[in-house]
């Protein structure tokens, strides 16, 4: 009877190292069912995240602890900085924000996803709204806003992109994986990204494991017709700066090797200035891999690219000067200042100008992010992670400066990240939407008295 029971216990630990030894085997060699198991296990880390989150927006990054106890403006020296008002979204909701010099709202846009989204969207079963922002916005002459939702607890993220009108009706949806950033052409066109999984190979990166999300740059007519949708992402393979998706960090290539976060569409005058390329080509930042790349849109090729000084950055944008203006999000190298906003020239790759925070008021925010030259000089700079924006000159003084006055959690210690902040002079909006923001004005300097 022992001798049986001895025999049968080795059996069961012969067949347990054989199962242990074949799974190391098919793990180290990706052969079947390697595929299978892989994506079930991805798949389950997915659900897993997301049961963390969706009780919780808080746990999202929609949220980050408040480094300071300062809400709205806290600097304001109105002789340095320039004129205008500043739009800018919040991870509190799906709202864009317009406010004034002192920090009030003059307009707001307003729709939940949940009325956005209809049975044809890309997003089957969207996350609940206060799991969702408006990534970015962008507002039109008219007073019409173009917006971009994402998720913060979904993959893909990306949900959508609409346009409101001033007074926050749907005038049009455009709803595949529409992520990250927009532009707007010379003839109204607009300029996108979007993403999708994909189980077909990455052609010569076998290192790439499928599914992945393949990185689209999209164009829409001026109503959100599709017009045009090329693969960045196989472009980029099969052009000479295809060897950058090496210098990726392994679990960088798990599933989104590339991470396209910004585009920047270069009209006649942005190509004069930088001095190569030809207008309608687009400015891409591929933030994974750190390459920075300029696309033909009409021959689907990238014409340029360079790595440079930098780390996961976003929102480089070609200056009237033929620099480029970015925010390097992780380049700076110094601790508790780990971030900066950089002006390069790219012709030789030399930091011309840079902002960089310091001690006191350090500058911190791991990823989004933006920064925009004004047209006194100065810089408006959006710190997502600290839910603050500041304008700074040349010599780096901060002249004015904003921080999210909204708060959550049993003891406020949570404040929404901010994104795409923007400063628009009046005078570029149509006389009729002008008119109306002075009145709101009116209205809210007469109720303070």
């Amino acid at each position: 009877m022992k001798l049986s029971y001895l025999a049968n216990a080795l059996y069961v630990l012969a067949v347990l190292f054989l199962a242990f030894a074949a799974g190391i085997a098919v793990s180290l060699t990706q052969v079947w069912p390697f595929p299978l198991f892989h994506d079930a296990y991805k798949a389950g880390m997915a659900e897993w995240s997301q049961s963390q989150t969706a009780v919780n927006p808080l746990a999202t990054d929609l949220w980050r602890r408040a480094r300071t106890n300062a809400r709205g403006v806290t600097v304001h020296d109105a002789a340095k900085m320039q004129p205008g008002y500043t739009l800018f979204t919040s991870g509190d909701g799906n709202v864009a924000r317009l406010i004034d010099a002192d920090g009030r709202v003059v307009h707001e846009w307003k729709m939940p996803f949940s009325r956005v989204w209809t049975k044809n969207a890309a997003v089957q079963h969207p996350q609940k709204d206060d799991l969702i922002y408006m990534r970015r916005a962008k507002l039109l002459p008219n007073g019409h806003l173009l917006a971009i939702y994402i998720s913060g607890n979904d993959t893909p993220w990306g949900y959508g992109l609409v346009e409101l009108d001033a007074d926050s009706h749907i005038v049009w949806r455009y709803l595949a994986h529409v992520h990250h950033d927009l532009d707007v052409t010379n003839d109204g066109c607009i300029v996108t990204l979007t993403h999708d999984f994909t189980d077909q190979p990455l052609s010569g990166y076998g290192f790439v494991p499928t599914p992945y999300l393949e990185d689209f740059l999209v164009t829409l007519s001026p109503n959100g017709k599709q017009l045009s949708k090329l693969s960045l992402t196989r472009m980029l393979a099969r052009s000479p700066y295809g060897i950058s998706l090496r210098r990726g960090e392994p679990w960088f290539a798990d599933f989104d090797p590339l991470h396209v976060n910004t585009v920047d569409w270069l009209g006649p005058n942005d190509i004069k200035a930088l001095g190569f390329g030809k207008p309608g080509d687009v400015l891409v930042m591929f933030r994974q891999i750190n390459l920075l790349a300029l696309v033909d849109p009409k021959a689907q090729r990238i014409v340029w690219a360079m790595h440079g000084n930098w780390l996961a950055p976003h929102d480089p944008h070609v200056l009237a000067n033929g620099n480029i203006l970015m925010f390097d999000n992780r380049g700076n190298m110094k601790p508790h200042n780990p971030s900066r906003v950089i002006e390069f020239n790219p012709r030789n790759d030399k930091i011309v100008w840079s902002y960089d925070g310091s001690a006191a008021q350090p500058l911190d925010s791991r990823i989004r992010s933006t920064a925009q030259r004004l047209a006194d000089g100065n810089t408006l700079i959006t710190e997502s992670d600290g839910g603050r924006m500041l304008e700074v000159t040349k010599a780096g003084q901060i002249v004015w400066e904003y921080v999210s006055p909204i708060r959550a959690g049993d003891h406020h210690q949570f404040i929404p990240v901010l994104s795409g902040g923007y400063r628009i002079d009046p005078a570029s909006l149509d006389p009729a939407f002008r008119q109306r923001l002075a009145a709101r004005e009116k209205q809210i300097q007469a109720h303070a008295k």
